[in-house]
């Protein structure tokens, strides 16, 4: 009888054990839940008040893309110390994890060198504040506008709606198309018999009447620029010219203004030429 009382004891406290250790396991997990939520919520509503301070819509668009990388740090880091918590708790000794973590980190990271390189290039586009969510940009060979942008990835969506998933590690060179002000430039040809000083005023005209339209008015920064003849081409003179605009509205400007001034250039007669071949015939001898 005695044993029989002594072995119902050790039943009873094992299950009193295991379900204290289970118990303390879902504590840990839901802390680790309320935690991120509280966190990422915290992060979201201080970028919204950040956001509604600034004028700025470049700074507006950094908080949101920072914000972002943020809120996924904070899901990782708590995740992390909540899964030692819970192995400790199973009575898993974490330190030979953690020193087989470091051995398996330096044996990984020789063979994932890419991925590295992915993480810390994209920590410092991030903190240099090179690339942000919503810009039109150029990373090598792709470029279009910026829909996600990760510590492993730039996800780039072109004007024909293809998506395009540049790894961080492969950005060399970033052209950003939506800083401060952009440049709508126009190449203008027309005859060579053409008076070029009455192109370059029809020109002018019709920029004008650009800027002055309610609908371009806040897109356009200034009247338009002409630098004048830029080449001689096979069957044109070329003209360049520019407006400066608000980024991301230099192609909605030049088209526009290349219709106008295609009207203008019918209504004053000036030749737009196309390429032709003009023969000679030798004379008879």
């Amino acid at each position: 009888m005695e044993t029989l009382a002594t072995l119902w004891t050790q039943t009873i406290a094992g299950f009193g054990g295991m379900a204290a250790t289970t118990f303390r396991i879902t504590v840990i997990l839901i802390a680790a839940w309320i935690v991120i939520a509280v966190a990422q919520r915290a992060i979201r509503t201080l970028r919204e008040r950040i956001a509604r301070r600034m004028d700025d819509r470049e700074a507006i668009k950094r908080a949101e893309t920072l914000g972002r990388v943020f809120r996924y740090l904070v899901a990782v880091v708590v995740s992390l110390v909540a899964g030692m918590l819970v192995l400790s708790e199973l009575g898993v000794s974490v330190a030979p994890i953690l020193g087989a973590a470091g051995v398996a980190g330096l044996a990984v990271g020789f063979g994932a060198q890419s991925l590295v390189k992915d993480f810390f290039t994209g920590f410092f586009l991030l903190l240099e504040n090179q690339i942000r969510q919503g810009d039109v940009v150029r990373l090598g060979n792709h470029s279009g506008l910026v829909e996600e942008i990760t510590l492993r990835y730039v996800q780039l969506r072109d004007y024909d709606g293809n998506v395009h998933f540049v790894p961080n590690g492969q950005i060399s060179t970033v052209v950003n198309m939506s800083r401060g002000f952009a440049q709508a430039v126009v190449d203008v040809g027309v005859g060579y018999g053409e008076d070029l000083d009455q192109v370059m005023d029809v020109m002018r005209e019709t920029g004008a009447a650009l800027r002055a339209d309610v609908a371009f008015a806040d897109r356009i920064l200034g009247d338009l620029e002409i630098a004048g003849v830029e080449r001689w081409a096979d069957s044109a003179v070329m003209l360049r010219a520019r407006f400066r605009t608000l980024p991301l509205e230099q192609w909605t400007v030049r088209r526009e203004f290349l219709l106008r001034l295609k009207r203008a250039f019918d209504a004053h007669g000036i030749e737009i030429p196309f390429p032709q071949l003009r023969v000679h015939a030798a004379a008879a001898s």
